[in-house]
C-alpha cells in the first residue's frame, strides 16, 4: 500500500503541475478564439497536427526505451541516458537537414492550402520548436524517473507561463498601449502586426527555448561516450514503439489534416477552426490521461521485478478508470460553463464555434478509452514485445483512415469524433485481449466495465436527454459521485492507510 500511495502522490504532483499548465493554457482559448476566426485559426490547428506527427519521429521511442533500460542495465545508467539523448540529437539533426533541402516545395505547398502569405515563416519557426523540444525530451525522462515530480513540475509550468504569457502580451498588452498612446506606444506601432497569428508561433518557440535552458543541469550530466551496440539494441527495442507513436499521432491528428483535404474548399478552414477549438474542450480529460502516463511509466518499469506486481497494476487500473469516469461525468454535466471558453468576438462568431458542441462527450469518452489502453499497453513493453504496439496502433491507424477517407465528406468533422472513439475503443479492447494471452495481469474486468458504462449513460442523459441543464446535470454528477464514494470506501480506507486490510 506505501508504494501505491507514493505512486499516487507522484501521479498528483504530476496531475496538478498539468491541470494548472492547461488551465493557464486554457485562458488562450477564448481569446484566441475573440482575435482569429475559425479560418485563420485553422492555421494554428493545421500546423500543430503536423508537429505532433513530427514529434513523434525525433523522440523515436527513446523515452520509453530509456526507463525499459534503466531497468535491463541497472549498472550502466549514465550511459543509457547519454546514447538515447544521442539518438534524439541525431534526429533532430536529420529534421533540420531535411526541411533545408525541400524548405520550398513544403513552403509551397502549405502557401496554396492558407493563402497566408507567412506561412514559409511559420514553418522555419515550427522546426525549431521541434527541435528545441525533441532535445528536452531524454532530460525530462531522466528528471522522472529519479522520482523529482517537483522539479519536472516547475520546468513544465515555466513553459506554459512563459507560453500564455508572451501570448497575453502580444494579443493584448501591446494593443492597449499602442491604443491608449502609453509608454512606448510610437516605437510598438513601428513594428507591430495586429491580428498577425505569428505572434502564438513565436511565443512558443521562445517557451521551449527556456525549458531546455532549464534543463541545462540534466543536460550537463550527460557523458557524450557512443556505444553502437548498446544503440542497437534499443533501436531494436524502440522502432517498434516508434511506429506505434506514430501511428497513435495519425489518430489524434489526421483527421483535422483531412477535414481541410476532404471538406469542399469554401467551408474547410472554418471546420477545421471549429473542430479544433471544441475538442480544447475535452481537454482536462486528456490532461488524466497524460498525468497518469508521466507518473506510471517509470513507476511500471521500476516495479516489474515485484511478486505482487500484476495485482499492483489492477488496483492502478481500477483507480484510473473510477478518475476518469467521474471526471467525464463533471465535465460532460458542465459544458454549458466550458463553452464560453470557445466564444467568439461576435455573437455570429460565438454560434460558430458553439456549432461543434456535440462532438465534445465523444471526444471525452475516446481520451477515457486511450487512457485505459495506454494502462493496458504496459504488458508489450515490459516483455520486450513492442512489436505488438505496432500491430495495435498500426490496426488504430488504418481504421482511422479508411473511415475518415468514407465518412468525412458526408458526415464532416462530426464524424471525425466519431471516428476518434472507436479507434481508440478498439485499440483498448484489441490491446486487453492480446495481453492476457501473452502477458496476463488480474484486472477486475466487470467492475470496470461496470464504470465505464454507468459513465457513458449519465453523460449521455446529461447532455442529450436533459439537453445540457446545468442544474440536472450536475445533480446526476454528485450521485454519481456518491455512488462511487460508497462502492470504494473501504479500499480507500486501506489504500490511505486508515485500517488494515
Amino acid at each position: 500500500m506505501s508504494t501505491l500511495r507514493r505512486f499516487a502522490g507522484h501521479t498528483l504532483i504530476y496531475g496538478l503541475s498539468t491541470i494548472v499548465a492547461r488551465i493557464m493554457n486554457f485562458i488562450l482559448t477564448p481569446l484566441l478564439a475573440n482575435k482569429y476566426p475559425p479560418s485563420t485559426y485553422g492555421v494554428f490547428g493545421y500546423l500543430y497536427s503536423w508537429a505532433a506527427m513530427l514529434n513523434a519521429f525525433l523522440a523515436f521511442g527513446m523515452e520509453t526505451t530509456f526507463f525499459r533500460y534503466l531497468q535491463k542495465r541497472a549498472d550502466e545508467k549514465e550511459k543509457v541516458y547519454a546514447n538515447t539523448f544521442l539518438i534524439t540529437l541525431f534526429t533532430s539533426a536529420l529534421l533540420l537537414l531535411t526541411l533545408f533541402v525541400s524548405f520550398d516545395a513544403v513552403a509551397g505547398y502549405l502557401q496554396r492550402q492558407f493563402a497566408d502569405k507567412d506561412l514559409a515563416f511559420y514553418l522555419k519557426v515550427f522546426v525549431f520548436i521541434l527541435i528545441a523540444d525533441a532535445l528536452a525530451v531524454i532530460p525530462f525522462a531522466r528528471i522522472r524517473a529519479e522520482g523529482r515530480p517537483i522539479r519536472f513540475a516547475c520546468i513544465k509550468l515555466a513553459n506554459i507561463a512563459t507560453f500564455v504569457g508572451l501570448n497575453l502580451l502580444f494579443i493584448l498588452v501591446i494593443p492597449w498601449l499602442i491604443e491608449r498612446n502609453g509608454i512606448g506606444a510610437d516605437w510598438l506601432a513601428r513594428w507591430y502586426r495586429p491580428g498577425w497569428i505569428g505572434y502564438v508561433f513565436l511565443s512558443n518557440l521562445t517557451a521551449s527555448v527556456i525549458t531546455l535552458l532549464m534543463l541545462i543541469p540534466e543536460i550537463l550530466k550527460l557523458q557524450l561516450k557512443w556505444d553502437g551496440a548498446l544503440v542497437k539494441d534499443m533501436l531494436g527495442y524502440s522502432f517498434p514503439i516508434l511506429i506505434a507513436n506514430f501511428s497513435f499521432i495519425v489518430n489524434e491528428n489526421l483527421d483535422k489534416l483531412l477535414l481541410k483535404e476532404l471538406l469542399p474548399q469554401e467551408t474547410s478552414a472554418r471546420d477545421v477552426g471549429i473542430y479544433t477549438m471544441c475538442s480544447k474542450l475535452a481537454v482536462f480529460m486528456s490532461i488524466a490521461v497524460q498525468a497518469f502516463r508521466l507518473g506510471a511509466e517509470p513507476f511500471f518499469f521500476s516495479y516489474a521485478k515485484e511478486k505482487n506486481a500484476g495485482s499492483v497494476y489492477s488496483v492502478i487500473m481500477d483507480y484510473l478508470i473510477i478518475a476518469m469516469s467521474v471526471a467525464m461525468v463533471g465535465l460532460v454535466a458542465n459544458i454549458e460553463i466550458l463553452k464560453f471558453f470557445t466564444r467568439g468576438g461576435t455573437l455570429e462568431a460565438r454560434m460558430e464555434y458553439w456549432s461543434g458542441l456535440p462532438i465534445v462527450p465523444i471526444l471525452i469518452m475516446a481520451y477515457v478509452f486511450l487512457g485505459v489502453y495506454m494502462n493496458l499497453s504496459i504488458w508489450y513493453k515490459l516483455s520486450d514485445q513492442t512489436r505488438y504496439g505496432v500491430y495495435i496502433s498500426g490496426f488504430g491507424a488504418i481504421v482511422t483512415i479508411v473511415l475518415n477517407f468514407v465518412l468525412i465528406p458526408r458526415y464532416g468533422y462530426i464524424a471525425s469524433a466519431w471516428i476518434t472513439l472507436t479507434t481508440y475503443g478498439s485499440m483498448m479492447v484489441l490491446s486487453y485481449i492480446l495481453g492476457q494471452r501473452h502477458y496476463p495481469i488480474p484486472y477486475h474486468l466487470k467492475k470496470n466495465i461496470t464504470y465505464l458504462a454507468m459513465a457513458a449513460v449519465i453523460s449521455w442523459m446529461s447532455f442529450s436527454v436533459f439537453h445540457r441543464d446545468l442544474i440536472i446535470g450536475n445533480v446526476l454528477f454528485i450521485l454519481f459521485l456518491l455512488f462511487t464514494f460508497l462502492m470504494e470506501r473501504k479500499q480507500l480506507a486501506i489504500l490511505l492507510g486508515k485500517r488494515d486490510r
